[in-house]
């Protein structure tokens, strides 16, 4: 069995694959470009990546390839009907970042909330080794406790945030992209509601029709100038240019984005110029990726191989 690996990297140098080797021949590679993957797969049984994508093009000469395991949840970069045309199988892998998304989420809020960013400059900067008071008030932060926390779609993460969020003292409420999602443990509000009435939304959605572009400057418009907005979703569910523009002009309090539309950011991103840490964090992607979600993930997609191989 040979098992090539595309772009290992993306789920980090620090994640010890060795026991891959028990499988069969298992080759990696840091990362692959669409002109690279033809050779590299041409005798490979299973393909394992994140982000290459998989399609006539790219293993039409791969005869021997039995399956392709994404080390995501997400889909898109499969083209499924050429797969099911050759008879490969396809596994993908959900639930492994939960936790690790719930925290970031958490992380985000935080250092918005309690203007970290400027706390952390006032004493490193040496102002709170020469102030004569042992406190001090020139940010203000507000608690959790009994703010109105929204939720953009209310799927595994969006439950373990609405959980923590509880305990923190929120009132939990939801929008459904879908409509189709009823939470009995959550009040479901229609999207102008959660807009209007929230004091932190998050999004944990996936990238839909119903979903993309649907924080639009009309949205931005109805949250109150006080709320926090956080995506952790798919960047393209915000219409950047609209957040820039709402976060330019005070609309609402600030922001927080571990995703973005194009990745890695761009140089002529609306968020590129906007240097206020009090009112904008963005991540690099990472809400998924502590040590033991990658670990996780990486165990997930070596039993898959192993359960296919020996059935």
């Amino acid at each position: 069995m040979k098992i090539v690996f595309l772009d290992a990297k993306s789920v980090g140098e620090d994640i010890d694959l060795s026991k891959y080797n028990n499988l069969g021949e298992f080759i990696t590679y840091d990362f692959s470009t669409s002109e690279q993957i033809p050779e590299r797969c041409f005798d490979a049984e299973v393909i394992i990546t994140n982000k290459c994508v998989i399609n006539e093009e790219s293993i039409g000469n791969a005869q021997n390839l039995k399956l392709v395991c994404v080390t995501a949840t997400g889909t898109n970069n499969l083209d499924k009907e050429y797969l099911a045309k050759r008879n490969i199988a396809w596994r993908n892998v959900a639930g492994y970042s939960t936790e690790s998304v719930a925290q970031h989420t958490f992380a985000m809020l935080f250092y918005l909330l309690e203007k970290l960013s400027y706390y952390d400059a006032y004493v490193k900067n040496e102002q709170y080794a020469n102030d004569t008071l042992f406190t001090h008030f020139a940010e203000h932060f507000h608690e959790i406790n009994g703010k109105t926390w929204g939720i953009i779609g209310l799927g595994a993460i969006g439950r373990r945030v609405a959980d923590i969020a509880k305990m923190f003292g929120a009132n939990v409420i939801y929008y459904s992209t879908s409509g189709k999602n009823n939470q009995e443990n959550y009040a479901r509000v229609d999207f102008d509601t959660l807009l209007n009435t929230s004091d932190i939304i998050s999004v944990h959605a996936p990238l839909t029709p119903e979903t993309e572009g649907l924080m639009n400057a009309e949205a931005f418009t109805k949250m109150k100038e006080t709320a926090i907005f956080l995506n952790l979703g798919r960047g393209a569910i915000v219409v950047e240019k609209d957040l820039a523009s709402a976060l330019d002009n005070k609309t609402i309090a600030a922001a927080g984005l571990d995703v973005l539309c194009e990745e890695p950011m761009r140089p002529n991103s609306p968020f590129l110029p906007f240097k206020d840490s009090k009112r904008l964090l963005i991540t690099p992607h990472i809400a998924w990726a502590s040590v033991e979600a990658r670990t996780n993930l990486m165990d997930i997609i070596y039993h898959q191989i192993k359960d296919f191989i020996t059935h």
